[in-house]
């Protein structure tokens, strides 16, 4: 990817969107936005445990609970169904290590539209979240040697199970922009996902608002940057 590929896709995706458990965004603030695997190094979580939570789908919400950390909850990873997924994925990689490459990496979409179709999926629609909307060039501009991008939905295997492996997630530099661009049309998505390895640990820095979401309905405002500094919380 070029130095114009990226200014182009920050001009069609100036704003990032995640979606997280409801009520998660005060551990978010302090703690910043970390990755499950992050999450469970924290948490001291080891040996059986932790492989359920890395290493297989999660069919629910799992939480986590320190008297020193606090509570957090990991989101579940129901879209995926392991049967088709393991058909996605190249004959030498395990399930389970897909499983676990995931859990390593914080995701965002890049457009309000894939935010919507996951909001709107059956298993979440009626389900409150909250929804971080961060400014993709202030993240990019801090974290850019880290960040990823991919160009599926990395997360799901319907309607059907697209191709995927290690070579999915592509840091900028190496990311074939132009040629996803030629796939898939100008106005197509030359990339789905923005990906971080590990986390953010400073992602307040880089947050416009965060939103309280039911389905495609906002709920009022928790926290929202102005001008002059922070506000709403």
């Amino acid at each position: 990817m070029t130095d114009a590929d990226l200014e182009d896709l920050l001009s069609r995706s100036p704003v990032l969107f995640h979606m997280a458990e409801a009520g998660s965004w005060p551990s978010i603030r302090d703690k910043g936005l970390l990755s499950t695997s992050a999450l469970v190094d924290l948490y001291g979580i080891t040996g059986v445990a932790r492989d359920r939570i890395e290493a297989e789908r999660r069919p629910g919400p799992v939480v986590l609970d320190h008297p020193a950390q606090g509570r957090v909850v990991i989101r579940d990873n129901a879209p995926l169904n392991i049967r088709k997924l393991g058909r996605a994925l190249p004959p030498d990689l395990p399930v389970e290590d897909w499983l676990r490459l995931l859990n390593g990496r914080v995701f965002f979409w890049l457009s309000r539209d894939r935010l919507g179709r996951l909001l709107g999926a059956r298993l979440y629609r009626e389900a409150a979240h909250d929804v971080l909307e961060v400014d993709a060039a202030s993240l990019v501009a801090a974290h850019r040697a880290r960040i990823e991008l991919s160009p599926i939905n990395s997360g799901v295997t319907d309607p059907f199970p697209a191709p995927r492996g290690p070579d999915t997630f592509r840091r900028i530099a190496d990311y074939p922009y132009a040629e996803w661009q030629r796939k898939r049309g100008r106005n197509g998505e030359a990339a789905v996902e923005l990906v971080v390895p590990g986390g953010v640990p400073d992602i307040a820095d880089h947050i416009r608002r965060v939103v309280p979401m039911r389905g495609d309905r906002e709920e009022g405002t928790l926290w929202e940057r102005v001008a002059s500094g922070r506000a709403g919380g």
